[in-house]
């Protein structure tokens, strides 16, 4: 039986391409989801895999989802804590609900379906748990507070899990990506876009699947001996 892998936020943008890595490394995947029922949909028909609906953010829908998948594909060895939300705007002008859903689903996601497997994996001897962070969890940016936040919560909580998990076969890594080429990105004025682009020295945005592939990596049999670590992917943008 092949292990069992959740990818939240699992079926469009980075996780899509996650989810694909995963497959491809001959590993059954379950891609949550949250909302687009319609994307959901069309991502397993031209994949093939099972798409979830659950709200990472809420703690006993990630109890429930994880059962669900569990029961329907066997016990969960890798989560990849992907999906995550921006409510942008400087702090003067940012509303407590724009923090708090930030954190609520961004970090607390990352707690919730830790929570919901790591105890499945312990008693397995087994498991992997990738989180993604940001570039700019790692060097913040102006008008993001609640996400730089949420995503340095990240990093740390990684270092931290990873110490718990390491003497019972677990890895605990972040992936902190630069700016890539997604819907979310996409949504960025081109001004703006064309300044940001102008800092990479590689001279582009990043490709999804270049960030799976780092996943795929951490997620594998030879990434067993890599834990509590932050691999960056940015192009040179940010070297931490």
């Amino acid at each position: 039986m092949s292990r069992v892998a959740i990818v939240t936020g699992g079926t469009r943008g980075i996780g899509e391409a996650i989810s694909l890595a995963l497959q491809e490394l001959g590993y059954t995947v379950a891609a949550n989801y949250a909302g687009n029922e319609e994307k959901a949909k069309a991502f397993t028909e031209k994949t093939g895999i099972a798409a979830f609906k659950w709200d990472v953010g809420d703690h006993q829908a990630c109890l429930d989802g994880v059962a669900q998948v569990t029961d329907a594909l066997g016990p969960v060895d890798i989560v990849v804590n992907n999906a995550g939300i921006t409510r942008d705007g400087v702090l003067a002008k940012m509303s407590f609900d724009d923090w708090n859903e930030v954190m609520r689903i961004n970090l607390g996601g990352c707690f919730n379906m830790s929570k919901a497997t790591f105890g499945g994996m312990r008693e397995r001897g087994w498991g992997r748990i990738v989180n993604i962070g940001s570039i700019n969890g790692q060097a913040g940016q102006y008008g993001q507070v609640n996400y730089a936040a949420a995503k340095s919560g990240i990093h740390g909580f990684t270092k931290a899990l990873a110490q718990e998990g390491a003497k019972s076969g677990i890895t605990v890594n972040a992936i902190a990506p630069g700016y890539i080429d997604t819907d979310m990105v996409a949504a960025v004025p081109a001004a703006v876009l064309e300044k940001i682009v102008a800092k990479i020295p590689v001279g582009r945005l990043g490709q999804a699947h270049e960030i799976a592939r780092g996943v795929a990596f951490l997620c594998s049999e030879d990434g067993g001996f890599v834990t509590g670590s932050t691999l960056s992917i940015n192009g040179g943008q940010h070297m931490y």
